[in-house]
């Protein structure tokens, strides 16, 4: 936590002259906390397929979803993009604060109307040539297994025309402590870039079918990575 009150005062005076209605700069550099947050933390975190993914592309961004250590090994990719995260995480204190300016998307859990207006504003980064960040489970998988997916983020992908970026991650499910971003047991975290899927010619009549298609994308990726060897430093 020490961390990242530190961190407060750099992102602060970065927002104040952001004159960027989408803050890209701030939020470049609140997501820069993630390597420090790697460094202080006993991780071992391997990253492929960085071929699939262009920075100069939009997407909506799928990942499965382990624990809160998901969030800092994710933003190491540097992405330019908006998080859509429940709303508990923006009422924290300072991270919650942080979040906020840096123009991600809060949406409450089982409030169907709010969940509706959260991805309006996904919506609209999308239309501003910004990509956008989901945990289609909805919340962490206790076990390590792949959750079912929601059709939020992929009726968006068909409805924009853009493509679905999925990415596997993989050992960060004890990388932290429960409500807390510090100190967790050594771990090997894996997180792998997969191919993107494009939406082109498809309609909402299908969202089920690319819904359960990146799903089963993500667990293959998954089941084959458990099977190797974590390389060695």
């Amino acid at each position: 936590m020490s961390l990242i009150l530190a961190w407060v005062p750099v992102v602060v005076v970065v927002w104040l002259f952001d004159r960027d209605p989408l803050h890209v700069r701030t939020a470049h550099w609140f997501r820069g906390l993630a390597p420090a947050l790697a460094k202080v933390n006993p991780w071992r975190i391997e990253i492929s397929g960085r071929d699939y993914l262009s920075h100069d592309r939009v997407y909506v961004i799928v990942s499965n979803h382990q624990s809160l250590a998901d969030i800092p090994v994710i933003s190491l990719l540097r992405l330019d993009a908006k998080w859509l995260a429940k709303a508990e995480l923006f009422r924290l204190p300072v991270f919650g604060r942080l979040m906020r300016m840096a123009g991600d998307v809060p949406v409450e859990r089982g409030d169907r109307r709010k969940a509706a207006r959260a991805l309006l504003d996904c919506t609209r980064y999308l239309r501003r040539g910004c990509s956008v960040m989901f945990f289609p489970e909805g919340t962490r998988s206790r076990d390590g297994k792949v959750l079912p997916f929601n059709d939020g983020p992929f009726q968006l992908a068909i409805r924009e025309r853009v493509p679905v970026l999925p990415l596997a991650i993989e050992g960060s499910g004890n990388a932290l402590p429960r409500n807390s971003w510090l100190f967790g047991p050594p771990q090997d975290i894996r997180l792998r870039i997969l191919e993107p899927v494009s939406t082109k010619g498809w309609d909402a009549s299908r969202t089920a079918e690319l819904r359960d298609l990146v799903r089963q994308k993500i667990v293959d990726s998954l089941a084959a990575s458990a099977s190797g060897p974590f390389p060695s430093s």
